[in-house]
């Protein structure tokens, strides 16, 4: 099976070289890591026992950071490390861990390279963050008596459908994960389908509640406001935008600027993926719209006067909560669009109005919670984005409604960091690495 499985991942690649040449070259992806992605990975303490922590990309590791912090706490004698597979949440781990934890790229499911990492780290637990369930890593794990735990564990309704006609292939995969910790019933119950063994499931909630902060004091957001030069002024923030969306909201926000009371509303968008900054800035230019890019702002300590009409395009990376953070309303995107939707509930943490459209289904378990308990609101199409966010710019009662719910529900579902780190611990050699060699 492992040769069937190489033979297989390097028919893709081939198929795929032309892909990624194209992406380093026109969006400076892939340019860095590739000797890690070829297993030449190492530790800052290899006599420690190790916990190797995968997250794929930037929604993951933000989702870890409790995670990482309460593993720390309760087990100070083992080394973290860090894996990611995007530049993007390469980027994010190591500004959230960098300094402290060996952060590297995720390295490719060949067997041969898979071994050489495992002899390298000589991991004692092995966590991967909601769904990283590759075949070979799972099996090189497994024969060397390493636990593969599932984290914040989820399963999509499409993903769930790609691996159900997979399952011939991936049940051994799924039986020999040692603990899959689910966000909700409905996950853990798929799981099971898949292969996972009934005593290893186990639903512990989703760590995001957990990461998503409910304080209302922002580090920075003041220098941001007064950047913006804000004074009050309305902002709708339009956060984690996918391919396209950024169309419609343009044209809300000038439907909305017609109406007198709303003609002080700024508009800041925050694209979820870098590489689509300058096609979002051209959108806005080309609808006749001022463009102010924060990256040529940030770093300044002037205050800035801008234009009426003038959006702010988002243009660097972790600085989303602080936009959010000064915002009186929030649309989360990637979900006007049929692309999963991003975090609505770091947005509805803050107290503020959130606002999403109807394809979250990377989020279903948060949006049923909030929608059930009137905590946000979720938009249909662009129309109806424009009446809700205008709604909740005029009506003060329906907006602070709408806030304070989301933000209890947020509170009353936190507690899957702690649930996780019990069963987690439990695997732990009491001393010395794991069989990882």
């Amino acid at each position: 099976m492992r040769l069937i499985l190489d033979l297989v991942y390097l028919l893709a690649a081939a198929a795929m070289a032309p892909v990624v040449a194209y992406r380093a070259i026109r969006h400076n992806r892939y340019r860095t890591g590739w000797r890690q992605r070829f297993g030449q990975v190492h530790r800052r303490d290899p006599a420690r026992p190790c916990l190797w922590l995968h997250a794929v990309s930037v929604g993951e590791v933000n989702a870890s950071k409790t995670l990482v912090a309460e593993l720390q706490r309760q087990c100070p004698d083992c080394e973290i490390v860090v894996s990611t597979t995007t530049d993007t949440g390469f980027a994010r781990a190591r500004e959230l861990f960098g300094d402290r934890l060996e952060v590297f790229y995720f390295p490719f499911d060949l067997s041969g390279i898979v071994k050489r990492a495992f002899d390298r780290l000589r991991p004692s637990v092995c966590l991967l963050m909601e769904l990283e369930v590759w075949p070979n890593f799972v099996d090189t794990a497994w024969r060397r008596d390493v636990p593969v735990v599932v984290v914040n564990g989820r399963i999509s309704d499409r993903s769930f459908r790609s691996y159900q006609r997979a399952r011939w292939l991936l049940s051994g995969t799924f039986s020999r994960i040692t603990l899959a910790l689910a966000q909700t019933e409905t996950y853990a119950e798929r799981f099971r389908h898949l292969g996972c063994p009934t005593d290893k499931v186990v639903v512990t909630g989703s760590l995001k509640f957990d990461t998503a902060q409910t304080g209302e004091v922002v580090e920075g957001s003041d220098v941001l406001a007064a950047q913006l030069a804000l004074d009050n002024r309305p902002l709708w923030v339009a956060g984690g935008t996918g391919d396209e969306e950024e169309r419609p909201i343009l044209e809300v926000y000038r439907q909305l600027k017609q109406d007198p009371r709303l003609s002080d509303l700024r508009l800041a968008i925050i694209p979820r993926k870098p590489e689509r900054f300058d096609q979002v800035a051209q959108w806005i230019e080309q609808a006749g719209l001022p463009l102010v890019r924060y990256s040529r702002i940030k770093g300044s300590p002037e205050r800035r006067t801008l234009p009426a009409e003038a959006v702010i395009l988002g243009d660097t990376m972790g600085d989303l909560r602080k936009f959010y953070s000064l915002a009186t309303v929030i649309f989360v995107g990637r979900s006007l669009v049929p692309m999963g939707g991003s975090d609505m509930m770091e947005a509805a943490a803050l107290g503020i109005p959130t606002l999403f459209g109807p394809h979250t289904f990377n989020f279903r378990q948060a949006v049923d919670l909030l929608l059930s308990a009137e905590g946000a609101v979720e938009v249909q199409d662009a129309e109806h984005l424009r009446c809700s966010v205008e709604r909740c710019l005029t009506e003060r009662q329906f907006a602070r409604r709408i806030a304070e719910n989301g933000r209890r529900v947020i509170r009353e579902n936190q507690g899957a960091t702690v649930r996780t780190v019990e069963q987690v611990l439990r695997l732990l050699p009491s001393h010395g690495p794991g069989r990882g060699y």
